[in-house]
């Protein structure tokens, strides 16, 4: 598979013989859910407004190895996190923000709460939302879920990674059957299809997957996109190679109100999270050597491609690498009023700005605002609702810019504006602890870094470069020895081996056996 460096072939291996043991199976039936983190260069806190975003997923990430339970009962480990997680998934979910009672976990024979262990809550999310989309299901899971070894994914989105993650396994579990509508919901163009079922359907593989074993394909009915001219028989392929079949770049998802539900319910639903569609885009669309690009509020998304001759496309790859710089800041998102009070803030400049230009009757985003609008009535914005807009508006223009600036395999300039993303997200959007924004500020000096920003919210984690790969060390190097002199106390807390990554861009969320 082009560009694959992850999962290698010792870590599927040791998530099977771990799932393996546990079930009394053989590791040749244990199926690997593969849920890469993401990051977004451009399109910084504006998802949530109907904005435009774009993404990449990195070669990190979560496994799920998986076997069927043969019965309703489900039992987790994680490899990061103690004890064991059991439910039943014919038991019925509710919103966990608003009902903890029903969290347990089981550690040496003994029932504990939820705040003892709390990593099981987004295997109940997902099967809050499949329920919420009336699935019934009666197969549980046996499963090993770990994150990739050494790293802290604090805004990486390691939250929809794990989500999509237990989605994708329940779902092959029970294999449930779903509309043409929910299957090119979450459609990605560029590729090889596999039917992932319910709300992750298609995603899309180079052809030779071989040193990864067998693509796990499902049913599909029937359906044609018109605007595209293909059309999609029935059929329902178990445990072969999907059939071939190159799409567009383009992919317009029209009609799709309920568009990303899955995942979106388990964060917003089930966790209380009022995050936008992002994450999981990123997580299911994108694909190696591509830029994902996501309207958030028409759902249209493109894979845009370098526009170079093949070898040059190679070699502009290869010419970059991602560093991913932790900051040692640990706290749950859902815990941290900051985050939601920013989305009330767009909101709120939205409704402002909608009733200003006589549009009062539009729901109060700000992709529901014209540009146009915005310039004629931003006087009316009180200082913190003018900053917020001031971000989405100025986002939105980045991320065109930085689809071009991608394209053209211009670096520089996708980096310049990256790097303008990042204080915009300091000085308009007002997010970012301290420590981040020194983060921030020690990458955009280090040697060969193009650009930089946060990662995520920026109210934790860590920050983000695209950078020479000829100086991708050296500016690891660099980073390591700048945030330890600001910031010794949390700099002792991150693993210096670990404390600034040196990835790739990686593939999309696929089904593994």
């Amino acid at each position: 598979m082009e560009g694959v460096s992850w999962p290698s072939e010792e870590e599927l291996d040791g998530i099977r013989k771990v799932v393996a043991e546990m079930a009394g199976r053989s590791p040749k039936e244990v199926r690997v859910v593969v849920s890469p983190y993401r990051i977004c260069p451009l399109g910084a806190h504006i998802d949530h407004q109907g904005g435009v975003v774009s993404a990449f997923t990195v070669n990190k990430g979560v496994l799920l190895g998986f076997v069927p339970s043969g019965d309703s009962q489900v039992l987790l480990r994680s490899g990061q996190f103690k004890g064991e997680v059991r439910f039943r998934v014919d038991d019925i979910q509710h919103p966990r923000h608003s009902d903890l009672k029903n969290d347990k976990i089981i550690t040496n024979g003994s029932s504990k709460s939820k705040e003892e262990c709390d990593w099981g809550r987004y295997a109940r999310g997902a099967l809050y939302a499949l329920q919420s989309r009336e699935n019934h299901l009666s197969q549980g899971i046996i499963g090993f879920i770990s994150g990739s070894k050494g790293l802290d994914s604090s805004g990486l989105s390691s939250s929809a990674a794990v989500g999509i993650a237990y989605l994708l396994a329940f779902e092959n579990a029970n294999n449930l059957m779903v509309s043409p509508m929910e299957n090119i919901e979450y459609d990605r163009g560029c590729g090889f299809l596999v039917i992932m079922i319910s709300c992750w359907k298609e995603q899309y593989l180079p052809e030779d997957c071989s040193q990864y074993g067998k693509i796990i394909n499902l049913s599909m009915s029937s359906f044609k996109c018109k605007e595209e001219g293909l059309e999609f028989d029935k059929y329902d392929h178990r445990n072969v190679h999907p059939s071939v079949l190159l799409l567009e770049e383009t992919i317009q998802l029209a009609n799709c109100d309920n568009c990303w539900q899955g995942n979106r319910l388990i964060e917003n639903g089930y966790l209380g999270l009022r995050n936008g569609i992002l994450d999981q885009s990123a997580i299911l669309l994108s694909r190696y050597g591509c830029l994902t690009f996501m309207n958030c509020k028409t759902k249209e998304h493109k894979l845009v491609r370098l526009k170079l001759q093949k070898n040059q496309e190679a070699d502009m790859l290869k010419s970059f690498k991602i560093l991913l710089a932790l900051s040692g800041l640990k706290h749950a998102l859902t815990n941290n009023p900051g985050y939601n009070n920013r989305v009330a803030e767009c909101q709120e400049a939205a409704r402002v700005l909608l009733n200003a230009s006589g549009n009062d009757k539009l729901a109060p985003l700000l992709s529901n605002v014209e540009p146009e609008a915005y310039e004629a009535h931003k006087g009316k914005l009180e200082a913190p609702l003018a900053r917020r807009a001031e971000h989405y508006f100025s986002e939105n223009t980045r991320v065109i810019k930085g689809l071009e600036a991608w394209a053209s395999g211009n670096l520089q300039e996708f980096g310049k504006l990256i790097t303008g993303s990042g204080l915009s997200s300091i000085k308009n959007y007002e997010c970012g602890a301290e420590p981040l924004i020194q983060l921030y500020e020690i990458l955009v000096r280090a040697p060969g870094v193009y650009g930089a920003r946060f990662s995520g919210a920026g109210f934790r984690g860590c920050c983000i470069a695209i950078v020479d790969a000829g100086r991708a060390a050296e500016a690891a190097s660099f980073v390591r020895d700048e945030y330890c002199k600001v910031q010794p106390e949390l700099a002792t807390q991150i693993n210096p081996h670990t404390a600034v990554l040196i990835c790739e861009a990686g593939h999309s969320a696929r089904i593994l056996l």
